[in-house]
């Protein structure tokens, strides 16, 4: 059986049998917080439980190695949207130790594209329209440096008012103790 039929399967027996009933919250964030985090599979339930948070606190959006990469590109978006639509009133970008990103090499991830059957006149057509791919498949070599980029990034967005603090945090994958970064109060 497929990944995909044994999730609609499930999802079946979830929904008759009401199990969704313990989740239901409303579309605002309790706590009032928009968190960005890695997509690592190691913070799906670590990462809300070390923070005290349960369904309803806090949107999150999960983003490989929590990076906020582009002032106008879609994740920035979403904290805007957070900020002015969902009454999200803090922001908090939480890296992880451990992270795929920092051993992210754009050479072997341009291998891997080929091997899975992209062709070579495809990405020279990226690389002919301007688009650096070694510069964006770059990973990076500082947990704590690439979460103050995210954070110098968010809090210097024009459009996110100057009272919002932009908190900066690392969580460890294995115990989930934080440390922070930059703490957004000051």
């Amino acid at each position: 059986m497929s990944l995909l039929n044994n999730i609609l399967e499930y999802n079946k027996e979830f929904v008759e049998t009401k199990e969704y009933e313990k989740y239901q919250t409303t579309k605002l964030p309790n706590k009032r917080m928009v968190i960005v985090t890695c997509m690592d599979t190691r913070l799906i339930e670590l990462l809300p439980k070390a923070m005290n948070m349960k369904n309803g606190d806090v949107k999150i959006l999960k983003v490989a190695g929590a990076v906020v990469s582009h002032p106008f590109g879609s994740v920035m978006r979403s904290i805007l949207v957070a900020v002015y639509d969902l009454n999200a009133d803090e922001v908090c970008i939480v890296g992880h130790h451990d992270c795929g990103m920092s051993a992210l090499n754009s050479d072997a991830i341009l291998e891997k594209i080929k091997d899975r059957g992209v062709t070579q006149a495809r990405i020279d057509t990226l690389k002919y329209s301007g688009i650096d791919l070694d510069k964006w498949f770059k990973g990076f070599s500082s947990v704590e440096d690439s979460v103050r980029h995210s954070v110098e990034m968010v809090e210097n967005h024009p459009l996110l008012p100057e009272e919002v603090p932009v908190h900066g945090l690392v969580i460890n994958p294995e115990t989930g103790k934080l440390d922070v970064v930059v703490n957004g109060y000051k």
